[in-house]
């Protein structure tokens, strides 16, 4: 089935339009553009003229049985139309005529509510209630609040981190169960190594696993007896060590340290030295150390 704008372009619709443009002469045609009209009253009759067209088709599209296709275009003709009313009332407001984009009338739908999308592609009747049209016109869900950070540590306790596991009476006797099987198959495979091991030995030269198990045996066993060696030398050279430093600590306890009354003396001598070479003359200190040694002499 071809659409509404095929078949105005078939040859029938073309002679239909030829021959009403003979009958009602040029003046009933109304121009393409809106600037080629210059006076407010013939902006005025073309303006009328869409509003009547847009509201014939209005009309129809409120007939739902009319298909998907049908509503689609005659959706598509009313938009046309919207667009080319808005050039006229541009026009009619440039040459002084009122501004019907503030006082005109609001289009409406059929249950009385203003049209959505006011600036841009609108959809009529049950043109609404097409498939991919209808998801536009569903309300979005609300979005749930977004908690803060206070509101979420409200809820936050001990179990939280998992303190409080063990109290359910689970937990435990898994883990219990699981620790025993693992000490179980622990003991099954060191018990059957130990056999393998016994094996290959009671077997005797005859077996190579079994000397083989015998030499890395003796290979442990001695390396095992060097490591307690090293460690027990380890520990008796620690252990001289920590003697020699107690006795040291013990003699220097011991040493004779100097009196009070040393120290004064010392003292007093070391400040007699200083005076001495501060005031005395070489010649005087000469003769005091005369003096000192001819006193050393005589005592």
């Amino acid at each position: 089935m071809a659409r509404a704008s095929e078949k105005a372009q078939s040859m029938l619709a073309l002679f239909r339009r030829a021959r009403k443009l003979e009958l009602e002469g040029e003046s009933n045609i109304r121009p393409y553009l809106a600037t080629e009209c210059n006076t407010v009253k013939e902006c005025e009759r073309w303006r009328q003229q869409i509003v009547r067209e847009v509201a014939k088709m209005v009309a129809q599209i409120q007939n739902a049985g009319l298909g998907e296709f049908r509503l689609r275009d005659l959706n598509d003709e009313i938009n046309k139309k919207l667009r080319e009313k808005n050039h006229w009332q541009d026009r009619i407001k440039d040459l002084g005529g009122p501004d019907y984009r503030k006082v005109g009338p609001k289009m409406l739908d059929r249950e009385g509510k203003q049209v959505p999308g006011d600036r841009g592609y609108k959809y009529f009747g049950a043109a609404r209630d097409l498939p991919g049209v209808r998801e536009l016109f569903e309300a979005a869900p609300a979005e749930a609040p977004r908690r803060k950070r206070g509101e979420l540590f409200t809820h936050i306790d001990a179990d939280y981190y998992g303190y409080r596991d063990e109290e359910d009476g689970i937990l435990l006797p898994l883990e219990a169960e699981a620790e025993e099987y693992a000490v179980a198959e622990a003991v099954a495979e060191w018990q059957a190594k130990q056999q393998n091991m016994q094996g290959g030995v009671g077997g005797g030269a005859g077996t190579e696993a079994g000397a083989g198990a015998a030499a890395e045996d003796e290979e442990e066993a001695d390396l095992y007896a060097e490591g307690a060696a090293f460690d027990k030398q380890e520990k008796d050279d620690e252990t001289m060590d920590l003697d020699a430093d107690e006795d040291q600590a013990d003699l220097a306890v011991h040493e004779d340290l100097p009196s009070q009354e040393d120290m004064a003396k010392l003292l007093l001598e070391r400040k007699r030295e200083l005076l001495l070479k501060q005031y005395a003359s070489t010649d005087l200190q000469a003769q005091g150390e005369m003096a000192k040694s001819l006193a050393g002499k005589v005592l």
